[in-house]
């Protein structure tokens, strides 16, 4: 079975362009150089998945055309990466029915903390309804099957996700021996990579190299991209052979 992932979104926090910011990547008119906040869309056979609802989540699923959805799966509980979640009640009230949300403990405490008004004994129509469900260990949704791990973001624990052939890693900096072992040589390894500078809580250019060359996937696609990178034509052509930086709309076959 062949699954698909689309590219959302492939920016940092605060997307690019940056507000008030006239850098050269920010007053590009390159259209590979605009990133909303990083989101992805999985597709396996019926089923299609949502990585992580951040604020760009309406004009996300507007530009993609997406009118149905399964789930979602969320990688950790930073506003760029659940600060859409209002959103969903599109697809409760098109679909009839609560929307699953898969993450880990820290997570969904921090959507029911933020998203309040949808968990209360008597809640005002209209207000998202979820079903959240903590991760623990493999799972099956529809006809796609997802092996969850753990990476560091900093010292936060942040979800990376296996589907078949994918493996989707943001927010990192630090992988562990034993997930880097489980996949090697994998087909599609999407991974951050922030900027040329280092940062303390995500992998910087080089060191999202690095990791390419110990997890040796087919292919590489980096994301969570921010200004601070360059352009997208500058660094595309630096980097080697199967690896490419993701661009928002972006769409890559993998085995499921």
């Amino acid at each position: 079975m062949q699954g698909v992932i689309t590219f959302l979104g492939t920016g940092t926090s605060q997307g690019v362009p940056v507000i008030g910011c006239g850098c050269a990547v920010c007053r590009s008119s390159d259209p590979r150089d605009a990133r909303l906040r990083s989101s992805a869309m999985v597709d396996v056979g019926a089923t299609r998945l949502l990585i992580d609802a951040g604020p760009d989540l309406r004009q996300q699923m507007l530009s993609a055309h997406v009118d149905r959805l399964d789930a979602v799966l969320l990688t950790h509980e930073h506003m760029d990466h659940i600060g859409g979640i209002d959103d969903l009640r599109a697809f409760n009230f098109r679909q009839r029915r609560a929307m699953d949300i898969h993450g880990n403990a820290a997570t969904l405490e921090a959507v029911r903390h933020m998203y309040h008004y949808a968990f209360g004994e008597r809640v005002y129509p209209g207000v998202p309804e979820l079903a959240l469900h903590a991760v623990d260990g493999a799972f099956t949704i529809g006809d796609a099957r997802i092996e969850p791990f753990a990476v560091l973001h900093g010292r936060m624990p942040v979800l990376g996700y296996r589907i078949g052939g994918l493996a989707y890693i943001t927010d990192a900096n630090h992988i562990a021996d034993e997930v880097v072992e489980r996949l090697h040589g994998i087909d599609v390894l999407v991974l951050n990579a922030l900027r040329q500078s280092e940062h303390p809580t995500h992998f910087n250019l080089q060191q999202a190299l690095a990791m390419v060359e110990r997890i040796a996937p087919k292919r590489a696609c980096f994301t969570h991209i921010s200004h601070l990178l360059g352009t997208n034509a500058e660094v595309s052509a630096e980097l080697p052979q199967g690896v490419e930086l993701a661009t928002d709309g972006l769409r890559i076959d993998f085995p499921a």
